[in-house]
């Protein structure tokens, strides 16, 4: 039995409500991660800085991740392995938000916090399960 790459991206069948719903999800957090990825892919191997302690080639995926990843999301294209990376990502920021500089779920002070990064892991896991909807490029191509 050969393995079809295609059927990883045939997305399942949503009617039109939750089809929508799953559109304006897309749009929305897709934006946000084109717009938080931006500065990242400007200089994607060093935006973190000279003492990251990431090496550039994990900065420049995250970069990667965030604005092609955002971008995939605003046109339902590869949803699933953009969704994939952007899960990635927002676990590795999750993780260093909640281990390695402790912050908070929510800070009421205005610092840094984990909650958007959990949130965004969330909505990843979302669309890897539910999948783009019937309103995306993916809905038209491989189905």
């Amino acid at each position: 039995m050969a393995f079809n790459l295609k059927k990883c991206f045939v997305p399942p069948s949503q009617g039109s409500c939750a089809s929508a719903a799953i559109l304006t999800i897309r749009i929305v957090c897709g934006i946000a991660f084109m717009i938080h990825g931006w500065g990242k892919i400007q200089n994607p191997m060093g935006w973190m800085g000279p003492t990251a302690p990431v090496p550039g080639f994990l900065q420049a995926l995250a970069a990667i991740a965030e604005f092609g990843g955002g971008l995939a999301w605003v046109i339902g294209l590869l949803t699933p392995l953009a969704s994939l990376g952007l899960a990635v990502t927002m676990f590795v920021a999750t993780a260093m938000h909640m281990f390695v500089l402790k912050d908070p779920f929510v800070n009421m002070q205005q610092g840094s916090s984990y909650e958007l990064p959990l949130v965004y892991l969330c909505i990843a896991l979302l669309f890897m399960a539910v999948g783009p909807g019937k309103y995306s490029v993916d809905a038209k191509v491989f189905k």
